[in-house]
């Protein structure tokens, strides 16, 4: 009887706090839209004429991506403008070639809308010059029917797709969150030998393409990083070069609070496909917190696996011993290169064929059999 009270009481718990979530993110929803709205209507007040003469401006807070439209048609423009600010994309909107490239080398943009048929400048040359200042903008061609075949040869000087016009507001917003996929994957597959190591003194979002590592914090050969508070208690977590070189991670198996751990002991494990990777306490003493909500929320490392996101806290008793044993600024530098440079040989060397490629992208373990798996884990990790 009470087993069974205690379980209804969950279940009307957990219908209860699912119901407040589902209301709470529709109201989220709904003020999100106001917000935007109200952007629509303030940017046909606003003057932005000292940076381009036919600028119109609507910019939402935390955008999905930030976009200029060029197009000698106000209809095309009002449309980009009230579709996708509804969506949550800051947008610009220009009338000339001119004024978008002159924009784009004061802005950081994600996509350069161009309509290819303009009277002073075409999109054609739009595209040839906006891919030589700004190569990481992606543009997308705006194209009538009758110009298809002319957008496909404006591919192939650097856009990345075409849209149709006239379109509707759904082909429309289709159509570019299909584009933001398309970019975020090709980011996402720029982790390559061509690294860009920072060493920044604040973390935030880690950007594709580096790999970070914040000032203060040490790394360990195992690939941990510790934070150390003055009363001595350590923060230790995944550092950024085993979660970039890991990709998807399932599962935390965390240590448990109380236990006594030596440096270079098992002290947590990342699962991921039914495989485990096993990472070692980089520093001596007992364990005093783990972080159980970094398990309910793992999405939390593709930010950055620092600051927050730490497995545990060690209350070490040997830090005048085994702090000097780990790395920090330009040598948590220098241990990332060598180890860099030796994946890349480990996966060059065992790579399929066409997929060596590939050797340093976000994930790449995931893609090893289990044999190549357990290598990466003992060399890189197992330290």
């Amino acid at each position: 009887m009470v087993i069974g009270l205690l379980l209804l009481f969950v279940i009307i718990c957990v219908v209860v706090d699912l119901a407040i979530r589902t209301i709470l993110q529709t109201l989220n929803k709904r003020a999100q839209l106001r917000e935007r709205e109200e952007a629509l209507s303030v940017s046909l007040k606003l003057d932005f004429t000292r940076e381009a003469r036919t600028l119109k401006r609507v910019e939402v807070k935390n955008p999905v991506a930030r976009i200029v439209c060029v197009d000698d048609e106000d209809v095309i423009l009002d449309s980009f403008r009230k579709i996708l600010v509804l969506d949550g994309y800051s947008v610009d909107t220009v009338q000339t070639g001119q004024e978008a490239l002159g924009l784009i080398q004061t802005h950081n943009y994600d996509f350069l809308f161009t309509d290819l048929r303009m009277p002073a400048m075409d999109g054609v040359e739009v595209v040839k010059l906006a891919k030589h200042m700004r190569p990481d903008t992606d543009i997308v061609i705006i194209t009538g029917y009758a110009t298809v075949e002319t957008a496909v040869e404006c591919m192939k000087s650097g856009a990345m797709d075409y849209v149709q016009k006239p379109f509707t507001d759904e082909e429309l917003r289709t159509f570019v969150k299909k584009a933001l996929i398309k970019r975020q994957d090709r980011i996402e597959k720029q982790l390559k030998p061509q690294i860009h190591i920072t060493h920044v003194t604040e973390t935030g979002a880690v950007r594709a393409g580096e790999f970070s590592i914040p000032g203060g914090v040490f790394i360990s050969q195992g690939h941990c990083w510790a934070s150390v508070s003055q009363d001595g208690s350590t923060r230790v977590g995944l550092d950024d070069f085993a979660k970039k070189l890991l990709g998807r991670v399932d599962a935390i198996e965390f240590p448990n609070a109380g236990m006594t751990v030596r440096a270079g002991q098992p002290l947590f494990t990342i699962r991921q496909n039914g495989r485990r990777a096993q990472f070692h306490a980089p520093l001596s003493g007992q364990v005093v917190k783990v972080n159980q909500a970094l398990g309910q929320e793992r999405e939390r490392l593709d930010v950055t696996p620092y600051r927050d996101q730490w497995v545990c806290v060690i209350d070490g008793d040997r830090l005048d011993v085994e702090l000097p044993t780990l790395k920090i600024g330009k040598a948590a530098v220098d241990l990332y290169q060598d180890d860099i440079a030796r994946f890349v040989t480990f996966m060059k060397a065992n790579a399929t064929s066409g997929a060596s490629d590939e050797a340093l992208c976000r994930g790449a373990m995931e893609r090893l059999d289990e044999p190549r798996w357990e290598q990466v884990v003992k060399d890189f990790f197992g330290r």
